[in-house]
């Protein structure tokens, strides 16, 4: 199929094409880059490799594919541009040489994402793009407490993350049903709270070390994202406190749930313990962490006062910013006063939240993720045989169209650090489940995070996700034919 130049996720900002212009490469392309940007050349170079068969030297010297570093231009963005001689791709640093590769990739023919060579001519449509970010934080949310998912498997979902721009992924980590991250100060939370018996319905066991967090960590970090992880408190804490009765009222240990219920579990704000345990947890995962945030949760803690709740986000918030990071928190946070380094995550489907305009008022930021537009986990149809419909069911065009700014009242653009996609994982229960409920809908949040919002069009963006169904199928990725999208090779619908 022939992609023209404006055919990638997330649309690009400014598209210039030059349709007298193509760039093929060959057996001779080489890929030239300073020192600065060596490693985003070599990164680029490894996944055309597979599809190509090609070499594709990494050169300081002259080379058909140029990547360079501009000061001039922000963080992500990035300038591609395409001749009959050859691509310069240009960013602000490497983070934006990184997403204009993904752009490129996306503008090669889809068998660039076989992994092994393939019989197509490489050939590349003329012109350039210029591009930056609408939103600094474009996440992506994984819940490895409900059900846990291997070190690989956390891998396998960043690269795909990747590839649509997404720059940060939350892990939810402890909930009621597992406990997910090695706590050397307490080691029973996963000796006890991360073994077998785990998960919804038991089926979801497992815990990552320290060195496995630090993998993923580091593997995120190749792929320009941010890992935000997230200790939930007060409340979703069964598996803490089956490990640690006396994080309860009264000592003694409750059952391990390994069912869907929440609200029900709450640490103790009156007791000293429980900030022992919660300086001790932050402080160890924030040595872990060198992004410069730490997600706190705060939802659904209907078991814990009203008073109890003001108490315990008032003394854990001076705790976060004790070991340098910025807190985030779901935004019943808000319900507290919150200092102007606190971002709030708003997750409810209801059109007006008070205490989160009251937050943006004192200089708060937003992460948006409505329910209804945004959690991955919802259904796609009601006969969809993953996931839930509490928020209602979730297709496409549902996830695509809709304004973070238009959300709430007293939250507009400029209060908005971004949009994140949550994807909890009652219902999952392999990578292909992951994989399935997150695509294609997390592209059309990823393109409400990136795209300018005055540019967005359904009509366009539905045509350009048709186009990558042979992508995913090439890595060999599942996802939904949503009867919403006229799949590549299938006509009308799904394939």
């Amino acid at each position: 199929m022939s992609r023209e130049l404006g055919d990638v996720i997330p649309a690009p900002v400014e598209v210039r094409p030059d349709a007298a212009a193509r760039f093929t490469l060959d057996a001779d392309t080489a890929i030239g880059a300073a020192l600065e940007a060596r490693k985003v050349a070599a990164y680029l170079a490894g996944i055309l490799r597979p599809a190509t068969g090609f070499d594709l030297p990494v050169t300081d010297g002259p080379a058909a594919i140029v990547l360079r570093l501009d000061p001039s231009l922000g963080e992500e963005e990035y300038r591609l541009e395409i001749t009959d001689g050859g691509v310069a791709l240009t960013g602000g640093a490497p983070a934006g040489l990184f997403r204009g590769v993904q752009t490129l990739r996306q503008l090669l023919p889809a068998e660039i994402f076989a992994t092994v060579p393939q019989a197509v001519r490489w050939t590349l449509p003329g012109g350039t793009i210029a591009d930056r970010p609408r939103f600094a934080y474009r996440g992506a949310m994984l819940d490895v407490a409900r059900h846990f998912f291997t070190v690989a498997e956390v891998k396998s979902h960043l690269d795909t993350l990747a590839q649509f721009k997404i720059n940060h992924l939350h892990l939810h980590l402890t909930d009621d049903q597992g406990w997910r991250i090695e706590i050397e100060s307490w080691p029973k939370l996963t000796a006890i709270s991360g073994g077998d018996g785990t998960g919804v319905d038991g089926a979801g066991p497992g815990f990552y070390t320290r060195d496995d967090y630090a993998e993923i960590v580091a593997y995120a970090a190749s792929r320009f994202i941010v890992i935000v992880p997230e200790i939930d408190m007060p409340g979703h804490v069964n598996a803490a406190q089956v490990a640690y009765p006396e994080l309860t009222a009264d000592g003694v240990a409750p059952p391990q749930r390994t069912d869907v219920e929440v609200g029900y579990s709450s640490l103790v704000a009156g007791k000293e313990e429980t900030y022992t345990f919660v300086d001790d947890v932050l402080r160890e995962v924030a040595a872990l962490t060198p992004g410069p945030w730490l997600h706190i949760g705060g939802d659904e803690a209907q078991a814990t006062t009203a008073e109890d709740y003001r108490t315990f986000i008032q003394r854990v918030l001076p705790l976060v910013a004790k070991y340098g990071k910025s807190p985030v928190g779901w935004h019943e946070m808000a319900a507290a006063d919150l200092p102007p380094t606190a971002v709030t995550q708003f997750w409810r489907i209801e059109a007006t939240d008070d205490d989160t305009a009251r937050a943006v008022a004192g200089g708060g930021k937003v992460i948006m993720s409505p329910a209804d537009r945004t959690y991955l986990d919802m259904k796609y149809a009601d006969d969809s045989p993953l996931g839930l419909d509490w928020a209602g069911l979730l297709d496409v065009g549902k996830a695509y169209e809709w304004d973070p700014a238009e959300r709430l009242p007293g939250v507009g653009e400029q209060a908005l650090l971004g949009v994140e996609a949550p994807l909890w994982s009652e219902t999952l229960r392999s990578l292909t489940d992951v994989q399935t409920m997150t695509f294609p809908r997390l592209p059309a949040i990823a393109e409400i995070g990136w795209s300018p919002r005055g540019s967005r069009d359904w009509e366009s963006f539905r045509r350009r996700l048709a186009a990558y169904g042979p992508r995913w199928t090439f890595q060999g990725v599942a996802f939904h034919r949503s009867p919403e999208v006229p799949w590549a090779g299938s006509g009308v619908g799904g394939l």
